[in-house]
């Protein structure tokens, strides 16, 4: 069972952050020790005003967790984060396709899912001219 001291440690996570993940509520109730530590150089590189405002700060973390292929709901927690810190839709696009280069399409597309979910974008779907042109060729027509 947790302490109060560890559950009031997870809330403040929440009121930092923005955000709170996983491992943070198991280790708050496993090791509230090494999870206090943990927290202790997030907060000195990431979370503690310096010279990097949030906003930059979310986007780098966007980027940086794009290109080593985190999970999905680990770059959305981040995507929402930096909407809240004033990031627009098609700032944070721009940085996960940083990761384009360096690290590929399939790195891309995970960072990419996340944010269109996150974000609620658009398709823009092929015309019917174009996928009866498709069709045809597949049926053996002259296109």
């Amino acid at each position: 069972m947790a302490s109060s001291e560890a559950q009031s440690f997870v809330d403040e996570m929440v009121r930092s952050r923005g955000y709170v993940l996983d491992y943070h509520k198991y280790m708050a109730n496993a090791d509230y020790d090494v999870l206090q530590r943990i927290n202790a150089l997030v907060d000195g590189v990431y979370l503690r005003q310096r010279l990097l405002d949030r906003k930059t700060k979310e986007l780098l973390f966007i980027a940086s967790l794009t290109v080593l292929r985190a999970e999905k709901h680990h770059i959305t927690s981040h995507i929402r984060v930096a909407l809240d810190a004033g990031a627009t839709p098609g700032e944070i696009l721009e940085a996960i396709e940083i990761a384009l280069p360096e690290a590929g399409v399939v790195a891309f597309q995970v960072g990419f899912e996340a944010w269109r979910e996150t974000v609620g974008a658009e398709p823009l779907e092929p015309s019917a001219e174009a996928m009866q042109s498709v069709r045809g060729r597949r049926d053996g027509g002259a296109a």
